[in-house]
C-alpha cells in the first residue's frame, strides 16, 4: 500500500479546511495512518484532554496548539468557543485538525461541530478514530461479543440526563453486552434500575479506568455489588455489563505477563 503524502498548503485567499480527527484512546500507537498524517500537517490543532498526549509531539514546528479539554464539568473552552475557533482558523486559510480522543462520531460531538462548520460554509472531513469502546474492551480482555455469551452489544450514554430517557425494561431483557460511557457517577443508579426491571443481580460488571494506557485498571464485580467498586474519580472510565466480563479473569490469568492491574470483588 502506497500512502498519500498530502499537502496542507493553500493558495492565497483560499478558505481552509477542518478535519475532525479521532486520536484513539490510551495507547498512542492506536491511531490510524491518516490521522497521524493530518496531525503532522496541520497549521492549527484544537485538542481535547482524553487523547494520548504523546501525539502532540508529532505536530510541525510553529503549529498553533489550542487546548479545549472538558473534564467533569470543568470546560477550558465552551462548545460555542470551540466552534468559532474552528471557523475563524479555517476562514483565514489554515488547515485545522480538531483532535478528539476516541472517535469523533461516538460521544465526541463530531456531528455538532460538523453542522456548525457546514452552516458557516467551511469545508470539513471526518477522520475516524479507534473508540474507547474498542480500546477499553480489548486491553481489558473483555470481548463485546462471544459465542454462547453475547451475540450483540449496545452502547449508551451514562450521564444522568440520558439514563432518564432509557427503557430499562428493554435493557433488562437484552441478552448482549451493555456498554456505558460517562457512567462513573450514575453506575449505582443504572444497576438498581436494571435489577428492578428484572436483570440478574449477579450479572457481571466491569469498570475500566484509563483504558489502553500503562495506568489502566480493571475493577470487576456484579450489579448487586457495583457500589463496592470505586473507580478513580479523575480517570476516564468505561462501564461494561454482561456475561463476557467473566472472560476477563480467565484471559489475564492465562498470560505470562500483563501490565494492567485488576481488582476483583
Amino acid at each position: 500500500m502506497k500512502l498519500k503524502k498530502g499537502n496542507s498548503r493553500l493558495k492565497s485567499g483560499e478558505k481552509g479546511k477542518v478535519y475532525l480527527v479521532g486520536a484513539g484512546t490510551g495507547d498512542p500507537e492506536v491511531i490510524t495512518v491518516k490521522a497521524l498524517r493530518l496531525i503532522r500537517q496541520a497549521d492549527v490543532i484544537v485538542y481535547d484532554s482524553l487523547l494520548p498526549q504523546e501525539l502532540l509531539g508529532e505536530v510541525k514546528p510553529y503549529a498553533e496548539l489550542v487546548y479545549c479539554g472538558k473534564r467533569a464539568g470543568n470546560h477550558h473552552l465552551t462548545q460555542v468557543q470551540i466552534n468559532q475557533k474552528l471557523v475563524d482558523s479555517a476562514s483565514s486559510g489554515k488547515m485545522v485538525v480538531r483532535l478528539k480522543g476516541g472517535d469523533p462520531m461516538l460521544f465526541g460531538r463530531g456531528g455538532e461541530e460538523a453542522i456548525f462548520l457546514s452552516e458557516n460554509r467551511i469545508p470539513f472531513e471526518f477522520c475516524p478514530g479507534v473508540s474507547a469502546l474498542q480500546v477499553c474492551s480489548s486491553y481489558a480482555k473483555i470481548p463485546l461479543t462471544h459465542r454462547g455469551l453475547s451475540s450483540a452489544f449496545m452502547v449508551l450514554s451514562g450521564d444522568f440526563a440520558s439514563i432518564e430517557d432509557l427503557d430499562f425494561n428493554l435493557l433488562a431483557k437484552f441478552k448482549g453486552t451493555l456498554v456505558f460511557f460517562m457512567a462513573r457517577s450514575s453506575a449505582g443508579k443504572i444497576a438498581d434500575l436494571l435489577v428492578e426491571a428484572g436483570s440478574d443481580r449477579n450479572l457481571p460488571v466491569a469498570f475500566i479506568e484509563n483504558g489502553g494506557s500503562l495506568t489502566q485498571r480493571v475493577l470487576t464485580g456484579t450489579l448487586e455489588k457495583i457500589n463496592e467498586l470505586h473507580p478513580d474519580k479523575d480517570a476516564p472510565v468505561l462501564l461494561i455489563i454482561g456475561k463476557t466480563v467473566l472472560l476477563h479473569d480467565r484471559l489475564i490469568e492465562s498470560e505470562a505477563f500483563n501490565y494492567a492491574a485488576s481488582v476483583r470483588l
